[in-house]
């Protein structure tokens, strides 16, 4: 069996079946078997593992956890998992650049150089490097760059990276992500930790840039990050979508990295689509970009108050009448649900105002046995019966009720014969009805939620317009192609925000952007469109608030 298992690792040899006949042949057969014996071990040592993986259970710590896995799914040579490598913040270089090396540098550097070239070299091995915590040393985020992820790998991480409690980070640099690998990822993602909140996933271009699979509405993903996938127009398109569309928006994502990608104008009006109903997302980044004017004034329109679409209108119709919808269900429901607590609270109230007459006129009456009341109390029952059924008038109703606070309230057995009497029949429908409510009432609260659609609007010349995505604090289009064209339309948007933000109604909610980065486009400094826009923005941006702050701080007293 031995010879068999090594026959395709080596060489065929043709007289074979002629040894087995000859005794110097047995001997050969046996020499070659001692010899063959090692090769079957070292197979079965290094490469068969008899231990499945799915029989392990992982004791939360990735570097042993992960190690096992890969040895029991057949690696040899798997990566390591290590810490991530920070610069020391007290390094200084022994000499300047201008000054040259001496002879016993040299020498000693001749020397060193192998183990230079080592050292090197280990940096660009396959690892996952992980950043700890500094007090409790548990695995706070993974970092994996320059080498291929397959999915074996990725079925090992839905593995070892659910005990992980308090992981809040992944990031995957140039690992050659695949749509199917892509889709393990995503899959991974929920068995995670519920701390875990940003993702990155940079240098991995797709062909079919499904990168809006990481913004469903039931994505836990809060911070994301797609530079450098060579993301254009169509992209852009597929995560504009993502971001909100007529009748969904995503309400999970804050900040978006887009930067370094190929989106053009018509890229950027799938952005502003997609911003226009969306009132998550914070920041936002499509620096290093290709998007020009008419990019950059659709940007800026979603920015301040902007005119509806037809198909947008219709929407908060529809909206408008199911709220209405919604109120007017609410009164018979409520109503409903009272007829019983009225109704008991005017026969209270008739009840009260026979007995002051009672008290007034009957003072003997008052003090009749129990036997007379609950015999007038069965009276009362049969006319309540016969009201039901409209045999008799209205005001006979509280004339029974006359002596029950009196004396004989101790049985009371009028009120829960009607609760009685009136659940026997009808009550099986009203509760299919109130059911039917209840969720009707739902569903209008989960649309009024979802939509910023029933945002309070303006009409002006026969068209609606909204007050405009207010959320947005942070935009950055840092070297696009922008020029004092697509400057003015941001500077009105500017403006805009700054006069509501002055008005008395906008004290509460959403202030608009903080801050708008555009430098190092087409146009040429000084620029006045440039310089008021900053002027604005500069006492509302925080970066510049705490540099103050910092300054005044540090500054020596006078």
């Amino acid at each position: 069996m031995s010879g068999e298992g090594s026959a395709p690792g080596t060489s065929p040899r043709a007289p074979r079946p002629a040894t087995q006949k000859t005794s110097g042949t047995v001997s050969k057969k046996g020499d070659r078997g001692a010899k063959e014996k090692p090769a079957t071990v070292t197979p079965q040592v290094g490469e068969e593992e008899p231990k499945n993986p799915e029989e392990y259970q992982c004791t939360g710590s990735l570097e042993t956890d992960f190690a096992e896995l890969c040895k029991r799914s057949g690696y040899t040579d798997f990566p390591k998992v290590v810490t991530r490598p920070r610069p020391h913040p007290n390094f200084v270089p022994s000499t300047s650049l201008s000054e040259k090396p001496t002879l016993d540098d040299q020498r000693l550097s001749g020397s060193c150089s192998l183990n230079s070239v080592e050292s090197k070299y280990v940096y660009f091995r396959p690892t996952v490097q992980v950043e700890l915590d500094s007090e409790d040393k548990s695995v706070k985020e993974i970092y994996i760059r320059g080498w291929k992820v397959e999915e074996r790998i990725l079925s090992i991480f839905s593995k070892c990276l659910p005990p992980l409690s308090q992981l809040q980070a992944i990031n995957l640099w140039k690992v050659g992500l695949t749509e199917k690998t892509l889709d393990t990822f995503i899959a991974l993602l929920p068995l995670c930790s519920p701390t875990l909140r940003k993702v990155s996933l940079e240098a991995n271009p797709l062909p079919e840039q499904p990168y809006h699979k990481l913004m469903t509405l039931d994505s836990s993903v809060v911070h994301l990050s797609l530079r450098n996938n060579n993301i254009d127009d169509r992209g852009a398109q597929l995560l504009g979508r993502a971001l909100s569309t007529l009748h969904s928006c995503n309400r999970t994502l804050v900040s978006l990295n887009l930067g370094f990608n190929h989106i053009g104008d018509e890229g950027a009006g799938h952005i502003a689509n997609g911003l226009r109903l969306n009132r998550s997302l914070l920041w936002l980044s499509l620096a290093h970009n290709r998007i020009q004017d008419q990019g950059a004034l659709k940007l800026a329109e979603v920015l301040r108050p902007f005119e509806l679409e037809h198909r947008e209108v219709v929407e908060r119709r529809r909206l408008l009448l199911a709220k209405g919808a919604q109120e007017r269900s609410r009164s018979p429901s409520r109503s409903r649900h009272g007829d019983s607590k009225t109704d008991r609270e005017k026969n209270q109230l008739t009840g009260l105002s026979s007995l002051t007459l009672d008290k007034t006129e009957k003072m003997p009456a008052v003090k009749a046995t129990k036997g007379l009341g609950k015999k007038k109390e069965k009276l009362g029952e049969v006319v309540k019966k016969e009201e039901k059924l409209g045999s008799g008038p209205s005001p006979i109703q509280g004339t029974p009720k006359k002596e029950d606070p009196a004396k004989a309230g101790k049985g009371k057995v009028t009120i829960p014969e009607q609760k009685v009497t009136k659940g026997k029949g009808p009550k099986t429908g009203s509760k299919e009805k109130r059911n039917t409510l209840l969720d009707a009432e739902l569903v209008a609260e989960a649309t009024e939620l979802l939509s910023p659609l029933l945002e309070p609007v303006e009409h002006r010349d026969g068209k609606v317009f909204m007050a405009g995505n207010k959320v947005l604090l942070y935009l950055n289009l840092v070297r696009n192609r922008i020029t004092e064209v697509g400057l003015e339309g941001f500077l009105a948007s500017v403006q805009c925000q700054a006069r509501l933000l002055k008005s008395k109604g906008a004290s509460k909610g959403p202030v608009g952007l903080l801050r708008l980065c555009l430098a190092k486009n087409l146009f040429s400094l000084p620029c006045p469109a440039y310089t008021t826009i900053q002027e604005l923005l500069l006492p509302r941006d925080p970066l510049s608030k705490a540099k103050a702050r910092e300054e005044e701080a540090t500054a020596p007293p006078t």
